[in-house]
This record gives C-alpha cells, sequence and structure tokens, in this order.
C-alpha cells in the first residue's frame, strides 16, 4: 500500500517498515529420515530403530534424547506407475514410506557443532543434515521489528503533513499481518561429509552473517 494523503476524508495512510539487524546465537540442526519397506509394521519397526540410532548419537555429543524435537512425521503409501503387457500404465504398490523430520537447537558452538556432525555422521540411521543458524529469543526481534515500523511510519506522517501545511492527529487504524518471519542467517554451512568418515575433534571457527530482518504495517492518522 503507498503512503497517501486523503483530503476528502482528511486521512493520512503511511506504511511503516521495521528493519533490524541481529547477531545469530543458535543452531539449528535439521536432520530428514526416510523408510520404505512393503510390510507396514517393518516400516514402522525400522523407522522407530532410526530414530533410537539418531538419540544414541546426539547423546553421544553430549545431548539429552529430550532435546531432539519432531518436526513433522507422515505414514505414505509408494506406488510407481509401470507398463504392463499390453502397454497400459498400472500403479504397482513399493510400500510404506515414513517420513521423519528433527530439529536440533543448540547455543551458537562451532565445536559442539563438529561433535554432533561427526556423532550422527557415523550413525546406521544416515540422515539428510541441514545446518542452519539462527538466534535463541526471536521475541525480542519481533518487538522490535514493531518498534521501528511504528517509528518509520510516524516520522514519514509528521513529513508529510509538514510538506502539505497539514497537522497530524489521532491514529485511527493499525493494520499488521501476523505471519511468521524467518529469522535465520544468510550464512550457508554445507558439510559434505561421507557417512561413517567425519573426525570427531575437528572444528572451523566460523562466524555467520548478521540476520536482516524486515517487516511493515500499516497506519491511519487523521489530518487535523
Amino acid at each position: 500500500m503507498k503512503n497517501n494523503i486523503s483530503e476528502n476524508a482528511k486521512t493520512i495512510t503511511i506504511k511503516g517498515v521495521g528493519k533490524v539487524s541481529a547477531n545469530a546465537d543458535s543452531v539449528v540442526l535439521s536432520m530428514s529420515l526416510t523408510t520404505i519397506n512393503p510390510s507396514y509394521d517393518k516400516t514402522i519397526d525400522e523407522a522407530a530403530q532410526k530414530i533410537k540410532y539418531i538419540n544414541d548419537s546426539i547423546c553421544e555429543a553430549g545431548f539429552e534424547k529430550s532435546d531432539l524435537k519432531t518436526t513433522n512425521f507422515n505414514v505414505n503409501t509408494e506406488y510407481t506407475s509401470v507398463k504392463d503387457r499390453d502397454g497400459e500404465y498400472r500403479q504397482r504398490f513399493d510400500g510404506y514410506r515414513v517420513n521423519h523430520q528433527l530439529k536440533l537447537k543448540f547455543d551458537l558452538d562451532m565445536a559442539k557443532l563438529s561433535q554432533v556432525i561427526s556423532a550422527i555422521s557415523n550413525c546406521p540411521a544416515r540422515p539428510k543434515l541441514s545446518i542452519e543458524f539462527t538466534v535463541k529469543d526471536p521475541t525480542t526481534i519481533n518487538e522490535e521489528l514493531l518498534r521501528s515500523a511504528a517509528a518509520n511510519a510516524k516520522q514519514k506522517a509528521k513529513i508529510l503533513c509538514s510538506e502539505m501545511d497539514v497537522e497530524l492527529g489521532k491514529l485511527i487504524t493499525i493494520s499488521y499481518n501476523w505471519g511468521e518471519i524467518d529469522i535465520y542467517s544468510h550464512t550457508e554451512y554445507e558439510t559434505g561429509l561421507i557417512p561413517g568418515s567425519a573426525p570427531s575433534d575437528r572444528s572451523i571457527d566460523i562466524t555467520p552473517e548478521d540476520i536482516d530482518v524486515s517487516d511493515s504495517a500499516t497506519f491511519v492518522w487523521e489530518i487535523k
């Protein structure tokens, strides 16, 4: 929405943009496990065994089982399209697929990160890994964004009213989209590990790029 002054309604509408920069202080290690088997019971058993392997690995790295959180879990049927003798395609049942996604979040510590990556890479479960850097307390950043957006809008409104020789009146409405904001560093951390090959006592001390986030809200003031 563009900033505008309405002469008829005697209001001014301003979009305030808030910007905040913060240092990453936490690591989020995400793991994805996939299990496929023609037997439902065996699929579930194999998936459960993989979780046990993962739990054992993070405990080896100094974490508790309760530190590992499930972010997604689903069981689906798996089919493949195959051509029969008549040239017609049909669906062949391949089995049941269990997808399990997990997350381990901890304070930024590159030595600790190296240790847990090493433990998981030697884990028989062989999960897919992704690593991101974020903040421990996103609430503080969200609050700073709102304050910044409000201050930005008010400053714009005062400047426009001053230039138009009118006086800014009382605030009438505030419109804000309460959606989730991704508070993550753009730093990409790729391990490129071959399962079973990671050393447990080596790490590279890096500093993740600062986290830059923005948000906006729309304000409507009365013009006196």
